[in-house]
């Protein structure tokens, strides 16, 4: 079910719980690629993965939401690689970013401990609360 009317205006009912409490554009880049993404491959997995990776070029996961990031580019090494990659993915965080935005990241979140952290404990630590946040919302 195509999640952008013919007018373009995103159908916010139809997208997943963390993208119908982020900004308008996180919301229309992914709607607006799943549709592409149904319309060659199917509705399925694939064309989620594509919207996804999208998104993840422009946005990242912060809390129960997707914020702008500061720059365009993949998130992690398994967005970097597409499709044949099977490295791990970092869930939305920009794994990818300065460890400084990493830990200011960490700080909106109170994530305890941030400032003895590594850039890799950060990614995961952010990931963790990221996944606690959505399912609070969730409810």
């Amino acid at each position: 079910m195509p999640k952008v009317t013919k007018s373009g205006k995103v159908k916010k009912d139809e997208l997943p719980s963390t993208l119908q409490r982020s900004n308008k554009k996180a919301q229309e880049t992914f709607a607006k690629t799943l549709d592409s993404a149904e319309e060659q491959y199917g509705d399925g997995e694939r064309a989620h993965r594509t919207a996804y990776s999208a998104l993840k070029h422009t946005h990242e996961k912060v809390g129960d939401h997707w914020e702008q990031k500061g720059r365009k580019g993949p998130s992690d090494e398994q967005a970097k690689g597409g499709r044949g990659t099977s490295k791990e993915t970092a869930g939305g965080v920009d794994a990818n970013a300065t460890k400084e935005h990493l830990y200011e990241v960490a700080k909106k979140l109170d994530i305890s401990g941030r400032s003895s952290m590594s850039k890799k404990d950060l990614v995961d630590a952010i990931q963790k609360a990221n996944d606690r946040e959505t399912r609070k919302a969730r409810g």
